[in-house]
Parts: C-alpha cells; sequence; structure tokens
C-alpha cells in the first residue's frame, strides 16, 4: 500500500540511492506492518539548488546531504509504531549509507483504503 516518493541531490551512485530505497522497504515491512513485495517507489535526484531547506530547524542543522522521504500509505498505525519506524530508517541510514541522522526527513501521508487503485482502474481495497 506504500507509495514512496525520495528526494535528494544529484551526485550519489545508483547504487546509493538503490540502497536508500531498500532500506525504506526494510523498515517498512518490519515495523509498521507493510506486506511483503508492496513496494512503489520513486527515487529523484534534485540540483542541489532546487532543494530549498532551512540551514536549522527545531534543532537540528542540516547539510547538503539530505534527504526528504515521503510515504503515503493507510491510516492504522499507532503513534509508537511511526516513531519506532522514523529512527529505523534515520539509524540505517547512517550505519549503512553514513548519512547524518539529522538529514533524514520523513513525512506520512496517511490516506483511507479506497484511495488506491493498484492498476486495471480496480479499486482492490474500496
Amino acid at each position: 500500500m506504500p507509495f514512496v516518493r525520495i528526494d535528494l541531490a544529484k551526485g550519489k551512485t545508483a547504487g546509493h540511492r538503490k540502497a536508500i530505497g531498500e532500506i525504506v522497504y526494510k523498515a517498512m515491512t518490519e515495523t509498521i506492518n507493510v506486506p511483503k513485495d508492496d513496494k512503489f517507489q520513486v527515487i529523484t535526484e534534485h540540483e542541489p539548488d532546487d532543494l530549498n531547506f532551512p540551514e536549522s530547524y527545531l534543532g537540528v542543522a542540516y547539510s547538503k546531504d539530505i534527504v526528504f522521504i515521503q510515504i503515503t500509505l493507510n491510516a492504522g498505525r499507532t503513534v509508537d509504531m511511526k516513531k519506532a519506524f522514523y529512527k529505523r530508517i534515520a539509524d540505517d541510514l547512517h550505519e549503512q549509507l553514513k548519512i547524518r541522522r539529522e538529514d533524514v526527513i520523513i513525512n506520512l501521508v496517511e490516506v483511507a483504503k479506497e484511495n488506491w487503485s493498484f492498476g486495471n482502474g480496480i479499486a482492490q481495497y474500496g
């Protein structure tokens, strides 16, 4: 059900970008009950000047290596599940790809199940 958009500045390898997607997918399946093979992702690189963000916000300082992760998914996860999910992604990106935890921005967009069509013009969950 989740649809993931990952945005970052140009300059990383295809392997690096793919690894970010895999880390997010694994965290989804292991912390917020996303089914196996439910992996729909768009990973987009941008010119550095096309990413507009502050030097810091809420006490967090950002670098040019900031990564924006937006996930549209069905509503229903608890706050504790979401917190564990955010931490898991930031920790795994840091440990596996050396991305600063501070540079991981995550946004969840929760929707009702009937807001999905996975092909053939059918609302599979509606």
